[in-house]
């Protein structure tokens, strides 16, 4: 599969071959829910806590006599339905996230960037290197592209001093590493520029 590779000034410099096995394969919906799910589910904390019984401060001591006071007998001061008392049933420590094989995690990948190839969403850009650090440039450049938001994948060398400056001040602008690229980034952002160099290393991690 051909695709054109274009200059940050979205000047055409040439072309490269895609590996279709890795950006031209049939989509899997399905597959790309459950890696976002499964993506969500790892970033969150799990540190939501009540109280058991046991936890609760007070005394274990009965607050009142068996019999003739007229009300319902107690053991301690301390079930939920004391003030001050344990929470029923409440939430306690947990890991929220679950596991997903090598597998369907390569193909939920591949199959993001798919879609993105076909929705035509994915810029091939041949370098990243700027010669100025001022955002003005920059965004003028990038104003050429007609995005909403854009994520930009470096190489394994890395990213480019003077871009990673100038770029820090544009809203819904992200730079990530191709060794960082996930399903939820991919979808979310509505266009997504690849340094040429990061096509080999994509290809090879995903092959």
């Amino acid at each position: 599969m051909k695709k054109t590779v274009f200059s940050l000034k979205n000047k055409t410099v040439g072309d490269i071959d895609l590996d279709t096995n890795v950006f031209g394969i049939k989509q899997f919906p399905d597959l790309i829910h459950q890696y976002i799910r499964y993506q969500n589910a790892k970033s969150r904390q799990g540190s939501h806590k009540t109280k058991t019984r046991s936890e609760v401060s007070g005394r274990s001591k009965k607050p009142f006599s068996q019999k003739g006071t007229g009300n319902a007998r107690q053991g301690s001061n301390k079930p939920p339905n004391f003030r001050g008392g344990a929470v029923s049933m409440g939430p306690v420590n947990r890991d929220h996230s679950f596991n997903l094989n090598k597998k369907e995690k390569k193909l939920a990948l591949k199959s993001a960037l798919s879609t993105k190839i076909t929705e035509d969403k994915v810029v091939i850009i041949d370098s990243f290197e700027l010669k100025s650090f001022k955002t003005k440039d920059l965004n003028n450049d990038l104003k050429q592209f007609e995005y909403r938001s854009a994520l930009f994948i470096h190489s394994e060398k890395g990213i480019d001093n003077n871009f990673k400056l100038a770029s820090s001040n544009i809203p819904k602008v992200s730079i990530l590493n191709q060794k960082g690229i996930n399903v939820k980034d991919i979808i979310t952002f509505d266009k997504i520029f690849i340094e040429q160099e990061s096509i080999s290393e994509i290809t090879k991690r995903l092959s």
